[in-house]
């Protein structure tokens, strides 16, 4: 994690970058607790930010959609993603670049208890599932050209491996995940993940 006194380019933090930081996890912190509290689909953004101290309109400034104050800023996970996986030295299997990109995507969380409380919403709020599929799609199509360049020039667009690579890696994130919920947050994720990946690869 990013210490707050530093930007996401690792520069030292103005007071205004530190302030918007400070008024984020406020507002997360608010928005996770309610959907805890009462439900994802019975908190309304305006309750969120009444509750919060900001208007309406300063919340979605930080977050463009509801859904962004579960799961944070999608296109951040999304880069660290693929970033960490393009950024694995060439000798390393397909697998391991891929479990290093979900390893530094769940480091994003700031404590295994928020974690724990995004992944139980997540499973339990049918919205919510709806719309991380939709989501875990859009991520499978974009890790397609690192994962086919990692497995050689044979795994190319009429090559269903790399497909069923990047498929696997999510349905065991999810496996996994689902598991540590059920066991309320008891044992580690990423021991959950590569108990699912073993069991799918043999």
């Amino acid at each position: 994690m990013k210490r707050a006194a530093e930007t996401a380019t690792g520069t030292p933090a103005t007071l205004w970058d530190r302030t918007r930081q400070m008024a984020s996890r406020e507002i997360l912190d608010t928005a996770l607790r309610l959907f805890t509290e009462q439900g994802y689909d019975e908190t309304t953004i305006a309750q969120i930010a009444r509750e919060a101290g900001v208007s309406q309109r300063t919340l979605f400034r930080y977050f463009g959609t509801k859904e962004d104050l579960l799961g944070g800023d999608q296109d951040r996970f999304w880069q660290v993603l693929a970033d960490t996986v393009g950024e694995q030295p060439a000798e390393a299997g397909v697998w391991e670049a891929l479990r290093a990109g979900v390893a530094a995507v769940l480091a994003l969380h700031e404590s295994r208890a928020q974690a724990l409380e995004r992944f139980r919403l997540l499973h339990d709020t049918a919205s919510l599932r709806a719309g991380w599929l939709e989501k875990r799609l859009r991520f499978q199509e974009g890790l397609l050209p690192l994962v086919q360049a990692r497995m050689g020039a044979a795994a190319g667009p009429a090559d269903p491996r790399a497909r069923a690579v990047v498929a696997t890696v999510f349905a065991c994130l999810d496996a996994a995940s689902m598991t540590w919920v059920g066991n309320d947050g008891r044992g580690d994720l990423m021991d959950l993940y590569d108990e699912c990946l073993a069991a799918v690869r043999g």
